[in-house]
């Protein structure tokens, strides 16, 4: 196992590698990218705009170059623990330990995804798909799922039939409301900011329910609606607002659960507001809470 880990971080030594050689490569792809003169064309702004679309350029290239050491790490952790007659025989309680380290290892793959996303959305950029409502749905509940109970997730793709999705879910306190005709009906959209936005509500869902969570999908004539509720405490009407605010917390004065959204909330208002579409939120203080979002169908055809 060791011999595997010193070969792991002869890889982050060649050249190429190195955080230093990295912030030189960025620089100077940000430099080539932007004129010296730092004058943009119109369509990009004027005044401050060409400093700091420079920052976010950087900092979009530095989100993604995480995503190659991530991988590397995640094939490591992932080869120990399903190649142990290659790389030797793991205890217990190793892993234990490999298993958690692989955990949040996805996470941070998933947030620097979600990162990457929400740059993408706030340059315009759009990536439309055909989708069923079932594969969207299943996506989001899998990639919650691999990161707290792996059996989980995998069960979820097992089911071939919505009856028996329901039925995976209600053990785990989640109930899926949705008409048949509609799991199967195929949508033209960006699946990827669908996804983001389910997961994010289901995942402070999960977290701050006391026993269920139900997530329902609908359409109308305009729009797909989703709605994911829970049974927690609720969120005062007095941060209905902030709650959408990057990093806002509830602190530790306030009667109910503390809920730290984080980027989450702040990322799935601009993900629906870059699809023009609308997000509620329908809560009161030891009421639980109810996040409805509508996509609109116009824009996707």
């Amino acid at each position: 196992m060791n011999l595997f880990f010193s070969k792991l971080l002869d890889r982050f030594r060649k050249p190429g590698n190195n955080p230093a050689d990295s912030s030189l490569t960025i620089e100077e792809t940000v430099k080539g990218s932007i004129p010296e003169s730092g004058v943009m064309n119109k369509d990009q702004g004027n005044g401050r705009e060409p400093l700091m679309r420079r920052k976010r350029i950087k900092l979009d290239l530095l989100i993604h170059d995480l995503k190659v050491p991530l991988a590397v790490i995640d094939a490591g952790i992932t080869a120990l623990i399903k190649k142990q007659e290659k790389y030797g025989p793991v205890t217990e309680k190793q892993e234990k330990v490999l298993m958690r380290a692989l955990r949040n290892t996805k996470v941070t793959q998933m947030l620097v995804n979600d990162a990457l996303e929400l740059g993408r959305s706030r340059e315009g950029i759009v990536n439309i798909t055909n989708f069923t409502v079932s594969s969207l749905v299943e996506q989001a509940l899998v990639e919650i799922f691999d990161l707290v109970d792996a059996s989980v997730s995998e069960k979820i793709k097992s089911c071939s039939r919505l009856r028996a999705l329901r039925e995976a879910l209600d053990e785990k306190g989640l109930t899926l409301l949705v008409d048949d005709k509609l799991w199967r009906q195929e949508f033209y959209m960006d699946s990827g900011k669908v996804i983001q936005i389910l997961r994010n509500l289901l995942s402070n869902a999960l977290k701050y329910r006391k026993s269920r969570v139900e997530l329902e999908v609908d359409k109308n004539d305009e729009c797909l609606v989703f709605s994911v509720k829970d049974d927690g405490e609720g969120i005062p009407a007095t941060h209905h607002k902030k709650i959408f605010e990057s990093y806002f917390q509830m602190s530790a004065t306030d009667s109910c659960t503390i809920r730290g959204h984080g980027l989450g909330l702040a990322g799935v208002m601009v993900l629906v507001e870059d699809m023009n579409g609308k997000l509620y939120l329908e809560s009161d203080e030891g009421m639980g809470a109810k996040f409805c979002v509508e996509v609109p169908l116009k824009n996707n055809k």
